[in-house]
């Protein structure tokens, strides 16, 4: 993967911003250390950083062709999936490759179809293309949002990104929040509202939207949704297609001239990615690199609960033992993972998943020692149904986004005066509701699948890109690259139209999937009940927290203090009380971290407050 940054102006020559545009370039460098370029030209200046990964000597960028009299510029962050098929169409069409990067497949897609290149692409990116001629300078991001992209409109110009921080070493972009921004650290925080960057004037290209900037003027449009269709498969065939869907996208995204491995946790979902790319490895004779994470002491202080009855690492030893692959462990102690509570800041740009975020952020390092890229099991649960809130009826049927029905409680730490400029139901509801209002229906769905498809749109636009946020900002501050194979488009176009019965197969979790794959898992672990993301039970975590945000409270000066109460950061402090933040995986301390990081933030971006 990579970092993109660049910037267009109509007045100023930028040529003469080459200082600016490294700036800015810089920022970048912790997600592509192997290569750096810049292009620039009087209305557009680009640059890139490089993590080589496919053709590591002739894939360059910024890369530039010639055609039809028109010359493209691209800069491009992502990896696709259907390179091979797509060189030889347009080969076909009389298109000649240089290089075997699939960054040349792109942009001779760019050039031979327009804008709807994107439509013929399988994969995560996010790019831009300048045409010098035209003066105008396309963007577009994948379908599912994997990969990010940032963006503010300057005066008579723009400013884009790979990350928040680029467009932020631009004078014109000012490191300013507004009572929105405010809502949606204290709202919606580690969420975010699709196509906002927090900041008052950053924007973020949404998932599966494309479009120009062109003179002074910025046009987007979704380019794929989700559409409802009948369901005609009976159970077996519709496991047959997961199975074939599944394992495809798998195979796809094995492809890589760099080493490759898995993140394997011992539930179904990475267990079932190790499996079938230990297949593909051993198709090649090559071994499978798996990594798995634990904390220290966690056998001592793990407690069964609701959302969590086992523990992992029997369940790792049983695939390690399965595959017969080489099994790398990481230990995570409570001091590394609270400090590493502002690298997280650091490479989200926001507060976020706290040490939900640090805890992949050390573990991304310690696999990066090992391999380049790395293949993770996120996004099953959100398409094939696996959270609690899809499963309990009584948290499905809450008028709400249903792992944060935390509002009220949330709004409590807002200072008064900007409690009463934020209609803090109304924000949030409205959003809820605009989500569940795009989840198109079947005039004959039944209530259950009309809110089934619901719970699969809130899913996919808010608690999945989450995730995702987290996945490539912890991964790519550590110059790792993460592949997500149930994020292939293709699954969740056909999942979206697989009834509830059989997603539930047999009462079970991801019955479906589990019943498609059976016989490349171990029985144990193909049954094993969902147990979330991995983290610490050590009381030494409540402890190193508490004592953190102790020091922020204690100074006057702490820039939070300037949006949250005081005595509410005391409150939480001395009380017992436990409440849902953000999921199962955001509780009191994280509560605490959270406040802590937000406090960090303010402070190391310099943001101000403007209401």
């Amino acid at each position: 993967m990579c970092g993109i940054t660049g910037m267009v102006h109509l007045e100023q020559d930028l040529r003469q911003q080459e200082l600016l545009l490294r700036k800015m370039q810089r920022t970048l460098q912790r997600r592509g250390p192997d290569q750096e370029g810049i292009f620039l030209s009087p209305q557009c200046a680009m640059a890139h950083t490089r993590l080589a990964v496919i053709d590591v000597e002739k894939g360059r960028q910024p890369m530039e062709v010639t055609a039809g009299g028109e010359t493209y510029t691209i800069v491009y962050n992502g990896e696709l999936y259907n390179t091979a098929e797509l060189r030889t169409q347009l080969e076909q069409e009389g298109t000649v490759f240089q290089t075997h990067c699939d960054t040349e497949v792109l942009l001779q897609s760019y050039v031979h179809w327009g804008p709807r290149c994107v439509e013929q692409c399988n994969g995560i990116f996010a790019f831009a293309v300048w045409e010098h001629s035209a003066r105008r300078l396309f963007l577009a991001r994948d379908r599912i949002g994997v990969k990010p992209l940032f963006y503010a409109e300057i005066p008579n110009g723009f400013v884009f990104g790979s990350e928040i921080k680029a467009l932020l070493q631009h004078p014109d972009v000012p490191h300013e929040i507004d009572k929105t921004g405010i809502a949606e650290l204290l709202l919606m925080g580690p969420g975010r509202t699709a196509g906002g960057g927090v900041f008052r004037t950053i924007r973020e290209v949404k998932p599966a939207h494309c479009g120009y900037y062109m003179q002074g003027q910025l046009h987007l449009h979704p380019y794929w949704e989700l559409h409802a269709a009948e369901h005609t498969e009976n159970f077996a065939d519709t496991a047959a297609h997961v199975r074939e869907l599944v394992t495809d996208a798998v195979r796809r995204q094995m492809i890589s001239d760099v080493p490759i491995g898995t993140f394997l946790s011992g539930g179904l979902d990475s267990s079932l990615l190790s499996s079938l790319a230990n297949q593909v490895m051993q198709e090649q004779g090559r071994e499978l690199h798996t990594f798995s994470v634990d904390y220290r002491d966690n056998d001592r202080y793990f407690q069964k609960s609701h959302f969590q009855p086992t523990s992992d690492p029997t369940y790792i030893r049983a695939m390690e033992r399965y595959l017969g692959c080489r099994h790398h462990w990481t230990v995570l102690d409570t001091p590394a993972l609270a400090e590493a509570l502002y690298a997280a800041v650091d490479a989200r740009d926001l507060p976020g998943m706290v040490d939900v975020d640090s805890s992949l952020l050390l573990f991304c390092r310690e696999i990066r020692q090992e391999v380049t890229v790395a293949l993770s099991g996120e996004c099953a649960d959100e398409l094939f149904g696996g959270y609690p809130w899809y499963r309990d009826a009584d948290i499905r049927r809450i008028n709400g986004f249903p792992w944060a029905q935390s509002t009220a409680y949330r709004t409590q730490f807002l200072l008064p005066e900007i409690a009463a400029e934020i209609d803090a139901q109304a924000y949030v509801q409205s959003a809820y509701a605009r989500t569940v209002a795009a989840a198109e229906q079947l005039p004959d769905d039944s209530p259950l699948e009309s809110r089934m498809r619901e719970m699969m749109k809130l899913n996919l636009d808010w608690f999945m890109q989450t995730l995702l946020d987290r996945k490539d900002r912890m991964s790519m501050y550590n110059a790792l690259e993460v592949r997500v194979p149930f994020c292939d488009y293709r699954i969740a176009e056909y999942l979206y139209n697989v009834p509830w019965e059989y997603k539930d197969w047999n009462g079970y979790e991801k019955g479906l999937l589990r019943t498609a794959m059976q016989d490349v898992l171990p029985p144990e672990v193909l049954w094993r009940k969902k147990s979330p993301y991995p983290k610490t039970h050590n009381p030494s975590y409540l402890q190193a927290v508490s004592e953190m945000l102790r020091h922020v409270v204690a100074d006057p000066l702490s820039p939070v203090l300037q949006i949250v109460r005081k005595e509410m950061l005391e409150r939480l402090l001395e009380s017992e009380e436990s409440v849902q933040w953000y999921g199962q995986l955001m509780t009191r301390p994280q509560i605490m971290a959270y406040f802590v990081q937000m406090n960090y933030w303010l402070e190391k971006y310099q943001v101000k407050v403007v209401l």
